[in-house]
């Protein structure tokens, strides 16, 4: 049965995931800040253009009602990605840090939101 607490947990999980890799990703992906962010990392700059727009896609992907799977799972696929690679380039430059804490509480926010969106859609 599909429960208010479920619905309340699916839709809190993917707005935080909306407005931290689509909202955010949209005003400062393309920054200064998140270019040196990158270089330092030893990525190139088109990557980081990259990631922008499939961010964004991705985010979109995962709260407009009418995008359907597979691509939502494809989104939340690529999230998972970018948070398990965020987590391991960060660590391999800096050591363990708050980024890498960081990162692994938005995965677990993103599996959240995959669990409770199964669940509402099964």
């Amino acid at each position: 049965m599909k429960t208010k607490s479920t619905k309340l947990l699916y839709w809190a999980s993917t707005i935080l995931i909306f407005l931290f890799e689509g909202v955010m990703t949209l005003a400062f992906g393309t920054s200064q800040m998140s270019m040196d962010g990158m270089a330092h990392l030893g990525y190139p700059q088109y990557f980081g253009l990259m990631l922008v727009v499939f961010k964004v896609l991705g985010a979109l992907a995962l709260v407009l009602p009418s995008v359907k799977n597979p691509f939502k799972e494809w989104a939340y696929a690529g999230f998972g990605i970018v948070f398990i690679s965020a987590a391991v380039s960060n660590w391999a430059m800096d050591g363990f840090s708050g980024v890498v804490v960081m990162a692994a509480v938005f995965l677990g926010i993103l599996a959240v939101s995959r669990q409770t969106y199964n669940k509402l859609h099964a």
